[in-house]
């Protein structure tokens, strides 16, 4: 199935209207992109699953056509802002799949409703506080931003940088078109507050992680430059039972980066624990 074969949908959340695409037959895995992303990001995803399964690809708060954010928001809200999808889609357990923030909240979702949670896959996450020189570049760029109106040089190649590592810059230059386009679209005064609720305001979520109960896959990018592999692993290391996982040559969007082979850790992981009922 192609990206253009799904459904669009308008969800009332607790946080705005919400944007998601769905498509596809059989037990449902939601898609929850980083930061200045869109549910585009797991184009991909959506083509190889949706044979097999329900795919519900999320265009998070305050980015693409989901609705702008005017006030921060906590994790908390979210998770329950994933509730609210399932509930208007008539699904009642979902597997999840989160990258960067949607890898964070995966976990603050699996933790808080678990009932609703299937297996979850967070890919180049963290469970822990933004470290100080990530809160003072995040809360300068985002003031920058806004002032400028949009995304301009040289903001646009850092924020790149942010994402992708040395191997995928030389080897898939598409892939760093494909971000630069996603930042041209960005609603700047909406995403301050995505990037201000999910950078300096980051909760330490280790002890809550400590909660979940059901199948956990952790997946770090070798050459991610924002979550290095040993933050990750911390994050791994605070969820029961949870798998982790490098992926060589791999930056911070694993999924955009490298489709296939994360189409085949996905699968593998969620045959291993198929949605019961």
């Amino acid at each position: 199935m192609s990206g253009a074969a799904l459904q669009d949908r308008y969800v009332q959340s607790c946080l705005g209207g919400l944007h998601v695409r769905v498509g596809g037959n059989g037990p449902a895995i939601l898609f929850w992109p980083s930061l200045l992303m869109t549910g585009s990001m797991w184009t991909e995803q959506a083509r190889y699953f949706a044979d097999r399964y329900t795919v519900i690809l999320v265009d998070p708060p305050g980015h693409g056509d989901s609705q702008a954010l005017h006030r921060m928001f906590r994790f908390e809200d979210c998770a329950h802002s994933i509730e609210q999808i399932l509930d208007t889609l008539g699904i009642e357990r979902a597997h999840i799949v989160g990258n960067s923030w949607g890898g964070m909240i995966g976990g603050t979702f699996a933790a808080l409703h678990p009932g609703r949670a299937g297996a979850s896959v967070l890919m180049n996450a963290t469970a822990s506080r933004a470290n100080m020189r990530q809160t003072v570049e995040f809360r300068l760029l985002t003031e920058i931003v806004r002032l400028l109106g949009r995304f301009r040089e040289p903001l646009t190649t850092r924020a790149v940088k942010a994402f992708v590592g040395p191997t995928i810059m030389r080897e898939r230059p598409q892939v760093e078109q494909a971000i630069r386009a996603e930042l041209r679209d960005l609603n700047v005064d909406s995403v301050y507050w995505a990037v201000n609720s999910v950078v300096p305001a980051r909760p330490d979520q280790r002890e809550l992680f400590g909660r979940i109960s059901t199948p956990i896959l952790v997946v770090a990018g070798r050459e991610d430059p924002t979550f290095p592999v040993a933050e990750t692993e911390l994050m791994a290391e605070a969820i029961p039972g949870a798998e982790f996982v490098i992926m060589e040559n791999t930056g911070h969007l694993a999924a955009l980066e490298r489709p296939d082979e994360v189409n085949a850790l996905i699968d593998e992981f969620l045959k291993r624990h198929p949605l019961e009922g």
